[in-house]
């Protein structure tokens, strides 16, 4: 999914109040925290990911697999914060600017 600069500075608005919900640290992108991160966007649309400096993989590369695996889209990756945004297919609650 593209998002247009509105749309994205939308999102990162939304996203800077909320709580990092997972920490990535020695052991990078496991499969279980690709299912855990999956499993999350069941009960919301935006997840923000914290990268641990013991983290060996560069955050960018670890960001960009991590949307590829749960099939999100890359909102952004400021320092060691990844957000990540996956609509709801039903019934999305946020709603985007128009394209």
């Amino acid at each position: 999914m593209q998002l247009t600069s509105k749309q994205r500075a939308h999102l990162k608005s939304l996203a800077a109040n909320e709580p990092a919900l997972f920490q990535l640290g020695k052991s990078n992108l496991t499969p279980e925290i690709c299912e855990a991160v999956s499993e999350a966007f069941n009960n919301r649309e935006i997840v923000k990911i914290s990268i641990l400096k013991g983290a060996s993989e560069d955050p960018m590369t670890m960001a960009v697999a991590l949307a590829d695996r749960t099939r999100s889209t890359l909102v952004q990756l400021i320092g060691r914060k990844i957000v990540l945004y996956k609509p709801f297919k039903d019934n999305p609650k946020i709603v985007l600017p128009k394209a």
